[in-house]
This record gives C-alpha cells, sequence and structure tokens, in this order.
C-alpha cells in the first residue's frame, strides 16, 4: 500500500502549492495594478508605493514555481486517461504562461527604475500581462476544464464555471481593469476542490477521483 500512500500525498502537496499560487498571483496582480498606471494620464510612480513594485517582483518568480506545482496536481487528479492532444494544448499554454508573467515581471521592473515610466514600458508591461499571458491562461482553463468535463474528475457546475472563466479571459482581454483576478481566483477554487477531494479518499485508501 505505500505507493498508494505516496501518490495520495504528492497531489495533496500540490493542490496546497496551488492555493499559494492563487494567493501569490493575487497579490502580485494588485500590487502591479495600485502601483503602476495603466493610462497617460497619470504616468507616474508614487514614491511611496515603490515598495509595493518591488514587493510583486519578488513575489512572481515563486508565483509562477507554484504554478508549475499546481499543473502537477491537476494532471494527476485527471489520471492517465487524459487525451493526448487536450494535454498537449494544456502543457504548452501552461509553460507559455508562466514565461510571459516573467517577461510582465521583468518590464515593471524596467518602469520601477523610471521616475517618469515612459509610455512603452508601461504599455509594454500590461500587455504581456494583461494580454499575453492572461489569454494563455484563458486556454489553460479551458483545456483543464475540457479534460475535467470529458473524464468526470470534475463536478459539471466547476467545469462550467472554468469555461465560462476562460471564455471571459479570452474575449475581454485587457479591456477591463483588474479581469486578470478571475485567472487566481478560479486556480484557487479548483486546488481546493483537489484538497477536498484527496482528503475525502485518504481514510479509504482510494487513489482516483470521485
Amino acid at each position: 500500500m505505500e505507493p498508494t500512500t505516496d501518490r495520495l500525498k504528492t497531489p495533496r502537496a500540490a493542490g496546497m502549492a496551488g492555493v499559494a499560487f492563487a494567493l501569490l498571483l493575487g497579490a502580485a496582480i494588485v500590487l502591479m495594478r495600485i502601483s503602476i498606471p495603466g493610462d497617460a494620464a497619470d504616468a507616474t510612480i508614487d514614491q511611496d508605493r515603490r515598495w509595493a513594485v518591488q514587493l510583486a517582483l519578488q513575489i512572481v518568480p515563486f508565483a509562477g514555481i507554484f504554478f508549475l506545482w499546481f499543473m502537477g496536481a491537476l494532471r494527476a487528479h485527471t489520471g492517465a486517461a487524459e487525451d493526448r492532444f487536450i494535454a498537449t494544448v494544456f502543457l504548452g499554454s501552461g509553460f507559455v504562461f508562466v514565461a510571459t508573467l516573467f517577461a510582465a515581471a521583468a518590464a515593471a521592473g524596467t518602469v520601477l527604475n523610471e521616475e517618469t515610466p515612459s509610455d512603452f514600458g508601461r504599455h509594454y508591461a500590461y500587455t504581456l500581462l494583461a494580454t499575453y499571458a492572461m489569454r494563455m491562461a484563458a486556454v489553460f482553463v479551458l483545456a483543464t476544464s475540457m479534460i475535467g468535463r470529458t473524464l468526470g474528475v470534475f463536478p459539471r457546475p466547476l467545469a462550467l464555471l472554468g469555461t465560462l472563466v476562460g471564455l471571459v479571459l479570452i474575449v475581454v482581454g485587457s479591456g477591463v481593469p483588474w479581469s486578470e483576478l478571475l485567472f487566481p481566483a478560479w486556480a484557487l477554487v479548483i486546488s481546493l476542490y483537489i484538497l477536498r477531494v484527496r482528503r475525502t479518499a485518504a481514510p479509504t485508501g482510494g487513489s482516483g477521483p470521485p
């Protein structure tokens, strides 16, 4: 029974990492939104808020690391029956999201070093985060929801929620400020669900999803 125990512990730890990812990414998005102006009318960074940008830049790498563990939790939860095509989209969008997230953080770092942020640097940082990173996140959410719905490892309301979040992110993009928070909110819900399922399965010795 030792392999079963190990199989349960790893997804549970990864599910906790998913919770950490959601909280860290949400915090980083809030800090960057309140610190770096998104419009040309307010092109300066308040000196009292520079600490917020610095903190966000410190948080982002850890959010990316925890996201990789979150991806592992999702794959462990769906099991070996996942479709290879959808799994490829799932993995590809996840990796591109992390890379784009890091690029957005690097762009925000260049803005931090400027007394008066240039329009190019400010818009570049926001475009990477709100347009490219979030649209990759949308593809990731849609692929995850499709896998969960097809294999029956997610309840129908959870799969429908993921589809709705993915569609909103991919359609809205950067058009609605703060819409980026939908992604960490969805990740938090999914992670809590995985943790609950694993906690329920542990006493009975089950290793698969319900």
